[in-house]
């Protein structure tokens, strides 16, 4: 007999996310993922300045803000043939970098630590034999009796009060749960830190950007000006900061998340056979060191690997019809063409259609449209995205520094490649992927130096920038890596104005609906089989689906006829 689970909302993601699960004997044998907000920031965009599209997409989400208006601006460079100066890619780069390891470390400890780590648990660990763990796997200074002492202070203070704070409604004491004490109150104490370091490392973001969350982007270049004795310019001072910012974060990222997610990973080997979910993986890759337009001087390489086969990396177009498409015969809209036919993006639709029940239901009508997302598909597969994708597309296609450390990193944990194909594995190319982009960043900050030494200030293009230049009709596809996987704008320009933009974000790819001819997507696909200890407390399934890092928030709020709420977020 088997017994159908709902965990809505999902939390500690960025958005709206249901799951229904089917348990039999303990595992899960079948899965349904429904993204309950409506994305409407096509509509909001139509008749608008093409320059303006980046600020208004870089707005869908509060969390990869940077890399939305990258993909915007990078669209209409592309309908437009603008080509932008070195310094401006190389400060894209470092932005790029930045949200990187600040979202990387930030999903890592408040995101989808506790799922691994028993916060509660910390209050029995002794604070010495804390410290000599710590000590054991990094010389990060904060790791004396006394520190770990103090954390466990002030967390049993929260636990006193009765209430956790930003603790509370854990499934703390679950059975699922391995790690030592001394483990968890390590783990808990970084959480912390992790907090305070994390807002300092974005203050790249407001030195080359204006400000954060949403720093200010240029359609043709980067909006900051080099001016080495200019107060209000990227002067000596603050480009001599933002050397210090990367410094630092590459010190906290070596010293103590890597070292965390090392030993996290030792008590939960297992996992790496857990939660594999589809065999195809698509990354479109990013940061150029010799223009975009070079694509193979990208440090993130593009590609498709096809059934888990690392011998081959198939080429990606984003502009060829035959490629992406997005199908809706589960999902909340409408297509002139009907349900089953496929669209590419330069000829998509965004006709909202809700079919589903009316609140307050017991499940969704899976067998019929059952999610606000579309279904994307690269020539028919139902695809991976994400940290894991980018660092299997960069193993196969080569890179010695990527190869190295993902060997490293199997190595210390003594398992097979094949446990890459996991929840473990895609955890585990989160941290590999954030220490490169820590390394990276540092060259990408030389050779912006070395340029502005030799007396290359150009952070602008102006060439192709004013509409009376432009073709009556353009079309352009931006490509790029959010944190959480392939991000694409595709846009069509006629009389000097948005005629069509549509976006298919990471979370489009890994969350959506079932496709025409029933295939799973990512999160569906990777549920099947994942063992469940109590159908009350689903640790399993979070587990699994925080893995992703979902990000549902390309969307605004659903309300009903009558402008209220139908759906109802609670903290955890």
């Amino acid at each position: 007999m088997s017994t159908r689970i709902v965990v809505d909302p999902i939390t500690r993601i960025e958005g709206h996310l249901r799951i229904e699960a089917e348990i039999k004997d303990g595992k899960i044998v079948d899965a349904w993922s429904a993204g309950t907000m409506v994305r409407g920031i096509e509509l909001i965009l139509k008749g608008r300045d093409p320059r303006d599209a980046w600020a208004f997409t870089e707005r869908v989400c509060g969390v990869c803000t940077t890399v939305h208006a990258l993909a915007s601006v990078r669209t209409v460079e592309d309908a437009l043939g603008i080509v932008v100066p070195p310094n401006a890619e190389m400060v894209r780069n470092l932005m790029f970098a930045t949200l990187y390891m600040q979202d990387h470390v930030v999903h890592f400890y408040h995101l989808h630590a506790l799922d691994w780590v028993d916060v509660v648990s910390a209050l029995k660990a002794d604070p010495k034999k804390t410290s000599e763990l710590a000590q054991s796997i990094s010389n990060w200074p904060k790791s004396s009796p006394k520190y770990f002492a103090d954390v466990q202070k002030r967390l049993t203070a929260f636990v006193n009060s009765g209430q956790l704070g930003i603790f509370a409604n854990g499934y703390w004491g679950h059975n699922a749960y391995k790690l030592p004490a001394e483990a968890n109150l390590m783990g808990t104490a970084h959480y912390l830190e992790a907090l305070e370091w994390q807002k300092e490392i974005v203050k790249i973001h407001t030195i080359f950007g204006g400000k954060n969350p949403h720093p200010n982007y240029l359609v043709g270049g980067m909006p900051c000006s080099v001016n080495i004795d200019e107060v209000n310019a990227l002067n000596a001072d603050r480009l001599a900061y933002v050397g210090t910012l990367l410094e630092q974060a590459y010190e906290f990222i070596d010293q103590v998340y890597i070292p965390d997610l090392l030993a996290v990973a030792s008590f939960y080997k297992e996992w790496g056979a857990i939660g594999g979910g589809v065999s195809n993986y698509l990354a479109y890759g990013d940061l150029p060191m010799n223009g975009y337009a070079d694509i193979s001087s990208f440090k993130f390489p593009r590609g498709v690997i096809l059934n888990r086969d690392l011998s081959t990396v198939h080429a990606v177009d984003g502009k060829n019809a035959d490629e992406v498409q997005e199908f809706i015969k589960h999902s909340w809209y409408e297509y002139a063409g009907g349900d089953t036919v496929g669209k590419h993006p330069w000829e998509g639709e965004t006709k909202l259609n809700y079919t589903g029940p009316k609140p307050p239901y017991d499940h969704l009508n899976v067998d019929e449209k059952y999610s606000w997302l579309k279904t994307p598909r690269w020539k028919g597969h139902a695809m991976e995205v994400g940290p894991l994708a980018r660092v299997l597309v960069a193993y196969a296609s080569g890179k010695k520094d990527v190869i190295e450390l993902v060997n490293a990193v199997l190595k210390t944990l003594d398992v097979p490649v094949g446990a890459l194909f996991s929840t473990l594995g895609r955890t585990a190319a989160r941290g590999i992927e954030t220490k490169l982009v820590a390394e990276w960043s540092k060259e990408f900050y030389q050779t912006l130096m070395s340029n502005i030494k030799n007396g290359d200030t150009r952070m602008f293009n102006k060439d192709k920038w004013e509409p009376e230049t432009w073709p009556k009709e353009a079309k352009g596809v931006g490509l790029t890596e959010a944190p959480r996987g392939a991000l694409a704008h595709w846009i069509v320009i006629k009389d000097k104005k948005i005629d069509n933009y549509q976006l298919v974000v990471p979370t489009t790819w890994n969350a959506s609906p079932r496709d025409p001819d029933g295939q799973r997507s990512a999160y569906e696909a990777a549920l099947i089989g994942t063992p469940i200890h109590d159908p009350e407390q689903p640790l399993e399934i979070l587990r699994t689906l925080h893995s992703f890092d979902p990000c549902l928030a390309c969307a605004v709020h659903l309300y009903d006829e009558k402008g209220r709420y139908v759906h109802q977020l609670h903290t955890f």
